[in-house]
Order: C-alpha cells, then structure tokens, then sequence
C-alpha cells in the first residue's frame, strides 16, 4: 500500500502509528505559537512522524493547486484523513486511486464538524464511536465504510476518551485499509435528515452559571476539560472548576447557594448539588476549593451566584 496520511490532533497518532509501514509522506498543520509564552509548537502528529522517520510537510493551504500535483505525483492508493484541520478539495481526493478515506470520531451522520468528541460528551450521549468513510467534497457527508461504538461512562472527559477513539480507530485503519485499496470494500450512503453538528470548540462554550441543571455542568466539564474547561460566576469573579463531583442529592436552596464549606465546598446548582474540589480563580493557579472558600470567607449560606 501506499498511502499519504493526513493528520494533526492526537487521535490521529494511533493510526499513523498503525499505518506507518505504508505511509509514503505525512501532512499536518503547521506549527503553532501555544502557552503563554506563545511557544511555537509542532502538531502531536508531526512529532510523532519525525519520530518514525516519515516525511512531514505542513502547507498552509492543502488545496493550493502546486501542492495537490505534488501530492497526484506520489501516486498514492489513498489518502488517510484523521482529525487534519482542514477540509480537502476535490481535485486533491481524486489524487489518490481511492481517493480519501477518513476516520471521524462519532458516529455519523451524528455530529459532523470539527468537534464531534468534545460535543457528544457535552450533550451527554451514552455512546459514541468511529465512523470509517470515503470523503466527498461535503463536511464528513461522503458514504459510510464502517462504524465501530463504544460507550461513555461519567469518567470519560475529552482528555480521556480522545486517545481511547484513537485506538479504536487505529485497528479500523489496520483492518480495512488493505481491503479499500484493492477495492474490496463495501459503501452505505449516510441519511442526511439525521444529521447534526459539532462547530469548533469556543471559550463561550464554557461560560455556565449556577442556574444550569446540575449534569448539564458536569456533561460541559466532560467535554471541555482539559481545554478550556469551565467557568461560573461568582460575586468576586468567575472561577474554573477543575475537579467535581455531581452528588446524587438535591437541595431546597436557590441555585449557588453554599451548602457546606468542610469537609467539601458543596453548592447547590439547579436540580442538583456539586462537591467542588479544585477551583482556578482568576488570575489563580488551581487549588484545593476548600482552600479558595477559607481564603474568600465564605460560609453556609453564601451566594455564589451573583444578582
């Protein structure tokens, strides 16, 4: 086989690594300034490339007409697409013998776009998967190849379950690639009156208040931590919760009401209560909530949630 991968974000490393033996030229995003001090920082693919002695090469535009001849040179059986970070043209996808073949972390036509793992968590699905596809021209709209799931537990954060569909989808890619590029594969066209849409991933996105139900919180918390997380307001200020729990109790009190301050900080929310156990204030680096409760003199009773 030869194959040209397409990929960035660290659920593609796993099936670059499985499909290394076959990968002929790896593209990715270009290094990015990250951090505070705007380090510019190469994509976890590029690093793991250059790690396996691929070649690496980063355009700023894949649909620049120079680069897709380039890549129609390399006489590929396929292209690999996963979590790349930008959408390929026609005329690059025809380059290949079978054009792109993407994996995508949901299951299709649910959640098509940049953020199907972060916005499933957040909507709270009880299940989510890979969907194996050949790419047309649309948003992840091109037929389906194969769909494996997997369920979702309180656990998972974005953090977590990112590399786990990772690996599902690497013995996706090892298993039916040798079978696309000889043709001997089948194709199912999506129902695209099912489809929904998963928009990239914003700060406002984590902008919550003590009103929200209290599993809405925790299913946002989910798919936003680590990046960029959430934040509630307070009358000092947001805070950001790190690290919490939803208790299965309620509370007759009005939403950001504090209901103990030791041994946990716990505060109620709307139809339910959460144990906090790490905070970030602004400004702050992130403490123990007790901590950030004993040093704001807060009490049972406080309000949290600013009028």
């Amino acid at each position: 086989m030869r194959l040209v991968f397409f990929g960035s974000g660290i659920f593609a490393v796993p099936i670059l690594r499985a499909l290394a033996p076959h990968v002929i030229a790896v593209v990715t995003q270009p290094d990015k300034p990250t951090g505070r001090k705007m380090v510019l920082t190469p994509t976890p693919v590029k690093m793991v490339a250059e790690e396996l002695g691929l070649a690496v090469h980063t355009p700023i535009k894949a649909r620049e007409p120079e680069f897709v001849d380039w890549v129609r040179s390399l006489e590929a059986d396929a292209l690999v697409v996963a979590s790349y970070g930008q959408i390929l043209s026609q005329k690059l996808l025809d380059s290949a013998t079978r054009g792109g073949i993407n994996l995508h972390g949901s299951i299709l036509p649910e959640y098509r776009g940049a953020a199907p793992i972060q916005r499933c968590l957040m909507d709270g699905k009880p299940e989510t998967g890979v969907t194996l596809m050949q790419m047309d021209k649309g948003m992840d709209t091109g037929d389906m190849i194969a769909i494996e799931t997997i369920p979702i537990n309180l656990k998972d954060t974005y953090a977590t379950l990112e590399p786990e569909l990772g690996e599902l989808a690497a013995k996706m890619a090892a298993e039916w690639m040798p079978r696309i590029v000889a043709g001997d594969y089948p194709r199912e066209q999506q129902n695209h009156d099912l489809a929904t849409y998963a928009p990239k991933i914003s700060k406002e996105d984590g902008y919550l208040n003590w009103t929200d139900d209290a599993l809405t919180i925790y299913h946002r918390w989910q798919g936003l931590y680590p990046r960029p997380g959430i934040v509630l307001p307070t009358p000092n200020g947001v805070i950001k919760l790190a690290k919490f729990n939803v208790l299965s109790s309620t509370a007759d009190e009005l939403p950001g009401t504090i209901l103990s301050v030791k041994p946990q900080v716990v505060v109620a929310a709307a139809n339910g209560v959460l144990e906090l156990l790490e905070v970030q204030p602004e400004g702050k680096p992130v403490m123990a909530a007790t901590a950030w409760a004993n040093g704001a003199r807060l009490a049972v009773g406080d309000k949290l949630q600013p009028i």
